[in-house]
């Protein structure tokens, strides 16, 4: 009868490393580590698992315990999700989140590229240099999880430091993009280690002597209501929405507050608004990453008069579409229209992500709309076509 062998710890062949490696060599956006399946990166938005063995709940684990502090471990013990940012040497820097599925844990790493790219670099919109330079406000950059915002965001931070000798601080959870002081003076404080919240550090940053502030993520009406008033009194203040569209973030800012402040809401924000940028990544025809398209709403006197009306609907589409020419304007139709025309994106594509397809199918062949008449406005640039993954 054949001795029985001594039992042996089971080994981990999951090596995070070379994995996130892989992330970065496919120029994948996220990397995706769940419990039973194998490590899955997102690709030009598709999901695509890599030719590798499934993930255990040992590896994650594992993985959990070398690249999280003590306070990020106590963070998820008392919440079940955590969010940070590492650096993976010879690697990249990721935003990093933390969760717990079906009792097991569960990671998304997104990629933030050490170096930040300028507005043209990333093909958006010209009318974000200027508005970037403009001297108070609220500058709102929207859009769906993965839509680009943060990259957008540091293209205008960027541009300020190469242009303006301010001080400018960011309060971020977590720090992604890493700025270097060139023009200007940048201070960057990140929830948790620099901070105790978004409301603590901006109920103090007005004496922290800033020009231009910068705030994550909007997601309370005190975060809200303090970035509307530091805009309103002379400040620079950027920040992002999870909305898809100018008309709903006015929506969504108007219901933050209680029906009996809309008026007060609708005159401050009337005066404390700049732009309102929102932004759609739409895969590229030849399969090579992807573009943003852009709607870009400028707050004129015409549409600060909108904003204020309470007994009129938004009219906002419709001014964004008749401000293109002599405010740089553009609706997320003109943009896709741009895309299309030059190419870079399929007409499939095009209809998929536009506002009004059925308008932009009329308008691709041919057929003129007098509601929808500034279509050919946004001007066409060949040398914008080239491979691109805005990546977020």
């Amino acid at each position: 009868m054949a001795e029985a062998k001594p039992a042996t710890a089971p080994t981990s062949t999951f090596n995070f490393k070379q994995t996130i490696a892989q992330m970065v060599q496919k120029n994948a956006s996220d990397l995706l580590l769940k419990v039973g399946r194998p490590p899955t990166v997102r690709l030009n938005g598709e999901l695509q698992g890599l030719e590798m063995p499934p993930v255990k709940p040992e590896d994650l684990k594992l993985l959990a315990e070398q690249i999280m502090t003590p306070r990020q471990v106590k963070e998820f013990s008392e919440k079940k999700e955590a969010d940070f940012a590492i650096g993976v040497p010879g690697v990249g820097r990721f935003r990093t989140n933390i969760y717990q599925q079906r009792g097991t844990l569960a990671f998304a790493f997104r990629a933030i590229p050490y170096e930040v790219k300028t507005v043209r670099e990333l093909h958006l919109p010209a009318a974000l240099e200027e508005i970037a330079l403009r001297p108070r406000g609220l500058v709102l950059i929207t859009g769906i999880t993965g839509s680009g915002k943060s990259t957008a965001l540091a293209s205008m931070i960027n541009h300020v430091n190469q242009n303006r000798r301010v001080n400018v601080i960011t309060i971020e959870d977590p720090i992604e993009f890493l700025h270097r002081d060139v023009q200007s003076n940048i201070s960057q404080r990140e929830v948790g280690n620099d901070t105790l919240s978004f409301g603590s550090a901006l109920r103090h940053v007005l004496r922290q002597d800033p020009d231009v502030i910068l705030v994550g993520e909007i997601r309370d009406v005190e975060t809200l209501d303090t970035a509307l008033k530091a805009a309103d009194t002379g400040h620079l203040v950027f920040s992002t929405l999870h909305t898809t569209d100018a008309t709903q973030t006015i929506s969504r800012i108007l219901s933050f507050y209680p029906p009996h402040q809309h008026h007060e809401v609708r005159m401050l924000l009337s005066t404390a608004l700049q732009a309102i940028v929102s932004l759609r990544l739409v895969p590229r025809s030849d399969g090579r990453g992807r573009v943003p398209a852009a709607e870009v709403l400028i707050n004129t006197a015409t549409v600060a008069d909108n904003i204020r009306d309470i007994e009129k609907a938004l009219h906002i589409p419709d001014l964004i579409a008749g401000g293109a020419v002599s405010y740089g304007m553009q609706t997320f139709d003109q943009s896709l229209m741009k895309w299309y025309k030059e190419g870079a994106i399929s007409y499939e594509s095009a209809l998929f992500y536009s506002t009004n397809p059925n308008e932009f199918a009329l308008r691709v062949s041919g057929v003129d709309s007098a509601s929808d008449r500034k279509f050919s406005e946004v001007s066409s640039d060949s040398s914008k076509s080239q491979p691109l993954d805005l990546t977020p």
